[in-house]
């Protein structure tokens, strides 16, 4: 075989081997990605029906032991965790990060509701704090920051309920939440404990926007910076 028709044959098969690696790559990393959806949908699955199953005791005798209600609400934190985790990986619009989104924000929605009525009828006065944000690009150029802040609020003070909600997510529930807590479409969004705000600029003014109460509180695992 003449040496330029051998060269271009060598050149030809290393060609098919590269695109062969390329696919092979991509096959397996799309699997990966198959296989890390199923394991976090198996295990939301199974979350959310032991959230649900403290739910439903929780409301028969609220005021029995409510530090309950407080391991409760750090399960779903951190059940959120989780979500804001493969959401990253995955990306917002992927069709079952939306949908696991979505069972997410209901049970936030209930513990939120579970909440007041634990502070209704066992005197008792927890701090809330209610997040509205949006992924759309150029919607909301704060959120990161506000997001960091509260994560950095809710780790230092167990105290504090954070409750995050994508405000452009498509479901009933959460657009009457919106509507109830009359929520204007400017974004990030806060209610704390009862009185809106809008916009973030820094950690120290965010902070003064909670009662001094959070602050002082025993359970704060950090000096407040």
């Amino acid at each position: 075989m003449p040496l330029p028709a051998r060269n271009a044959l060598f050149a030809l098969l290393i060609t098919i081997a590269i695109l062969g690696t390329i696919v092979f790559t991509i096959h397996q990393l799309d699997q990966e990605r198959i296989r890390e959806l199923d394991a976090l949908q198996t295990q939301l699955a199974t979350d959310t029906l032991s959230l649900e199953t403290q739910f439903s005791l929780l409301e028969e005798a609220p005021c029995e032991d409510l530090s309950v209600g407080t391991q409760l609400t750090q399960e779903v934190s951190s059940l959120g965790d989780r979500l804001d985790a493969a959401e990253s990986r995955l990306g917002s619009t992927n069709a079952e990060v939306l949908r696991l989104k979505k069972q997410y924000t209901l049970l936030q929605i209930r513990d939120y509701l579970l909440t007041k009525r634990l502070a209704a009828t066992c005197d008792i006065e927890p701090i809330t704090a209610l997040y509205f944000y949006s992924n759309i690009e150029g919607k909301c150029e704060n959120c990161d920051r506000a997001g960091y802040a509260l994560s950095y609020l809710r780790q230092t003070y167990p105290s504090l309920r954070v409750y995050s909600f994508d405000y452009n997510l498509d479901l009933g529930a959460l657009k009457t939440l919106v509507a109830v807590e009359k929520i204007e479409n400017k974004l990030p969004a806060f209610v704390i404990n009862g009185e809106r705000s809008y916009g973030f600029t820094d950690l120290e003014s965010f902070q003064g926007l909670f009662p001094e109460e959070l602050f002082a509180t025993s359970t704060a695992t950090s000096t407040k910076r």
